[in-house]
């Protein structure tokens, strides 16, 4: 397997994804080490009583700061980078903090990873990322960039850099979910606007994606997994069936509908069975293994209001039943 007796380390370690990483990997792979790299000695601590797990190190640091980075990659097999500003408000408001974090931090972790001989690492994207609308997606889509374009800068090195796009995580930190969930005691739903839909993935599926994805990697590449799409009016009466909904507007930032796969990177795309590669743009260069794919068709956008898989609301409804909401 391809994480036995790897030294893994995972930046934002701590959030959402990182702890059902940590889970994940701890219970159904054998690391020799998973290094948790983040800025919350709290939430290291939290999470150090959660696992007991004596495989699990903890490091005290922000990508911002390319010493420590440097430090903490030193004898590490490969890197899974979460770690991100990603509440679009705050971003909006505090423009430059989101670059230094989002963009130099990536940039800090491809310097690192390279200096230190790491064999693969991947960014964990979003489909903000797609024709950004806000400052969140426009750092998403430097950093997709920044891990792209790193494979051209490792020389002699067998380093590969990837990147995952997916779209909303189901009850992750900051959701949707957890915001109706706290509004159903007031009896008043928020909703931007009643059209709208979103692709949804959960936190199980998205790291079991991220697996696969450092598995299969060949460098250079987008993985793109296709995931059903819901509509917000089906959550919000599947929550809160008796409460009133109130249409609040679409925030600064926010669209209607989310794109995984633009029209524009179809060209340089294949469609598999369960997901979307986008290959790197420059002519000379295509990473191998990747010839039995489908060509898609000219103009084919891939959002989740023309999606073909669809999350009815007894499917929701399973699915927040077993997520105990």
């Amino acid at each position: 397997m391809i994480f036995d007796n790897k030294t893994i380390l995972l930046t934002g370690g701590t959030g959402s994804f990182g702890q059902k990483f940590a889970e994940i990997i701890l219970k159904k792979h054998n690391p020799k080490t998973l290094r948790i790299f983040s800025r919350g000695e709290l939430l290291q601590w939290e999470m150090t009583k959660k696992f007991e797990d004596s495989r699990l190190r903890f490091l005290i640091g922000d990508v911002r700061d390319k010493d420590r980075l440097h430090r903490a990659m030193n004898g590490v097999d490969i890197v899974v980078h979460a770690a991100a500003l990603k509440q679009v408000p705050a971003i909006e408001y505090n423009p430059i903090e989101a670059i230094k974090t989002n963009v130099m931090g990536t940039a800090n972790v491809v310097d690192a990873a390279i200096d230190n001989n790491v064999e693969k690492a991947v960014l964990i994207s979003s489909d903000k990322a797609v024709s950004p609308v806000n400052l969140y997606g426009a750092t998403k889509l430097c950093a997709e960039k920044l891990f792209v374009q790193a494979n051209f800068y490792t020389g002699a090195k067998k380093i590969k850099f990837s990147c995952v796009r997916y779209g909303n995580v189901i009850a992750s930190r900051g959701s949707v979910i957890p915001l109706f969930l706290e509004q159903k005691k007031q009896g008043v739903l928020t909703v931007t606007d009643k059209r709208m839909t979103r692709f949804w993935i959960t936190l199980d599926q998205g790291v079991q994606l991220v697996v696969s994805c450092i598995n299969k990697m060949r460098g250079g590449e987008i993985f793109i997994p296709k995931i059903p799409s819901m509509k917000i009016m089906d959550l919000a009466k599947i929550i809160a069936p008796d409460a009133k909904v109130e249409v609040i507007g679409i925030r600064p930032g926010e669209k209607l509908h989310e794109v995984l796969l633009s029209k524009e990177e179809t060209t340089h795309s294949k469609e598999f069975e369960n997901h979307f590669i986008v290959e790197p743009e420059f002519s000379f260069w295509k990473p191998e293994g990747y010839e039995n794919g489908d060509n898609l068709p000219d103009n084919f956008e891939y959002s989740s209001d023309n999606n073909n898989q669809w999350l009815d609301r007894e499917q929701l409804k399973e699915i927040l039943k077993n997520l105990k909401l």
